[in-house]
């Protein structure tokens, strides 16, 4: 049952990340550290409405985190979250965290 928890986490992230506007927002955030709700409508360039769809999304998943500063809500990345995922891709791909993405394993 706990692979199988594991494995539900892992896709809610994956999920989460599965549209082009919400990459677009996880960057922003990763380069920013902290926005306003305003501030990332402004840089994706998309309506409000729909910005707003997309930061629900990702905070559902756990991998930005809100933080309501009337009146407005100020959002960041929660890094921590996408370990699980990063994890899985580290191991699919042979890339070992500590080594970074340049070095490859090679499995026998």
């Amino acid at each position: 049952m706990q692979v199988e928890a594991e494995q539900e986490g892992i896709a809610l992230l994956a999920k989460a990340l599965g549209h082009p506007a919400r990459i677009g927002i996880v960057r922003l955030l990763q380069l920013r550290g902290e926005c306003h709700g305003g501030e990332i409508v402004d840089r994706i360039g998309l309506a409000q409405s729909t910005v707003a769809e997309h930061l629900r999304i990702l905070r559902d998943a756990g991998i930005i985190v809100g933080k309501v500063q009337r009146p407005r809500t100020s959002y960041a990345l929660d890094p921590l979250a996408l370990l699980p995922l990063t994890g899985l891709l580290c191991e699919v791909t042979g890339v070992t965290r500590r080594e970074g993405p340049a070095v490859r394993t090679r499995r026998g």
